[in-house]
């Protein structure tokens, strides 16, 4: 059975394919993967997010739309505002002029030092799933980013992650690989060439930041 959208979020789907008409045939697969977010972050939950090479870069692009704003506004609550200023009136009133709220999300690509440590002292291909394994909690979500749908330090993290209880979304191309057999939800890209795949998963995560800022921080 489908999900269904809220339809103040249709809009930001439609105008998804109307620039990306290839889209059309997996548009299903970007709302139930908009969906698993959603709830992650109604249920306190945070996204972790990983993948290689252009797909690592893509894991970083993600975090920065979520932590501040991307189209939107997000102002500080009045309850914080009143917080900050109350324990330094200078710098308090500025960070409460400044600071943005945050949508809670990590690239597991980032920590060099932890990463590299894992990688010589261990097996690189469970940089990520070690990461996991003492980030997260159930009420997360992770995103794997794989081109081929078989990289194996991503592999490796959705077998943390499912055994964590976590839900796991796989954004990969059109062939899924392991990934997308065993992701909750599977964005099988319609495309064949890495290039190609990772040009039409940068539009759908774009989407899905300007769909979640909608709905926890107004219309957009």
């Amino acid at each position: 059975m489908e999900k269904c959208l809220d339809e103040k979020l249709k809009k930001h789907i439609e105008l998804l394919i109307s620039r990306y008409p290839k889209l059309k045939t997996i548009e299903q697969q970007i709302i139930d993967g908009y969906l698993v977010l959603e709830e992650c972050y109604e249920n306190g939950g945070k996204l972790l997010v990983a993948g290689n090479g252009g797909s690592a870069a893509d894991s970083e692009h993600i975090v920065g739309e979520l932590m501040k704003r991307f189209k939107s506004p997000r102002p500080i609550s009045k309850e914080l505002r009143e917080k900050l200023i109350s324990v330094d009136r200078v710098r308090g009133e500025k960070l409460a002029n400044e600071l943005e709220c945050s949508l809670p999300a990590i690239a597991l690509v980032t920590h060099e030092a932890l990463s590299t440590a894992y990688i010589n002292d261990v097996d690189g291909q469970g940089v990520f799933a070690q990461q996991l394994l003492g980030l997260a909690k159930k009420e997360d979500v992770f995103l794997g980013i794989s081109t081929s749908g078989n990289s194996k330090n991503i592999m490796n993290a959705v077998v943390v992650a499912k055994a964590l209880g976590m839900k796991v979304i796989g954004l990969t191309g059109e062939k899924g690989g392991e990934l997308a057999q065993m992701a909750d939800i599977a964005v099988k890209v319609p495309e064949s060439e890495t290039y190609m795949i990772q040009e039409l998963h940068l539009p759908i995560y774009h989407c899905w930041c300007l769909m979640l800022e909608n709905s926890f921080f107004g219309e957009i």
